[in-house]
């Protein structure tokens, strides 16, 4: 009669492949992760956009939409974080008015230490219809960070 079953070396090999998928796919998942994040961010601050342009049509400026009628700072016209459909404690990105004056606005994405967005650099939209990222995360906007598909 012969006996059935795995070897030590096959279950071992085995074992080997399953690490190296797992070492290559958790870092790509990790990306995916992050990337979606950010696309959620970015719909944050469009939506925050428009609730800027609905701040405007009534008052016809853009200043004082955030706390304590200012022009920077946290939001009253919307969500302070993102994802905004999210309670507050799940967030990964601030969310606040960079500056404001009677005619444009800059709205900025910051990722939240400690988050899976840590890394990932800030999202600006401004009232022209401009978009940045800092896909370098190094603090400030280089010519070729202009756009949030970068």
């Amino acid at each position: 009669m012969k006996n059935r079953g795995f070897t030590l070396i096959e279950l071992m090999v085995t074992v080997a492949i399953v690490g190296i998928l797992v070492a290559i796919g958790y870092p790509t998942y990790q990306n995916v992760i992050q990337g979606s994040y950010r696309k959620t961010a970015q719909s944050d601050l469009m939506a925050f956009a428009a609730a800027m342009e609905r701040h405007h049509a009534g008052t016809f400026s853009y200043e004082g939409a955030a706390s304590g009628d200012a022009d920077t700072g946290s939001p009253t016209v919307f969500s302070t974080w993102s994802p905004a459909s999210e309670t507050e404690s799940n967030k990964r990105y601030t969310l606040t008015i960079d500056s404001a004056s009677a005619v444009d606005f800059v709205l900025k994405a910051t990722p939240v230490s400690g988050s899976s967005q840590a890394t990932d650099g800030a999202l600006w939209y401004y009232s022209d219809g401009r978009k940045a990222w800092d896909e370098d995360n190094s603090g400030s906007i280089s010519s070729d960070e202009y756009c949030w598909s970068c």
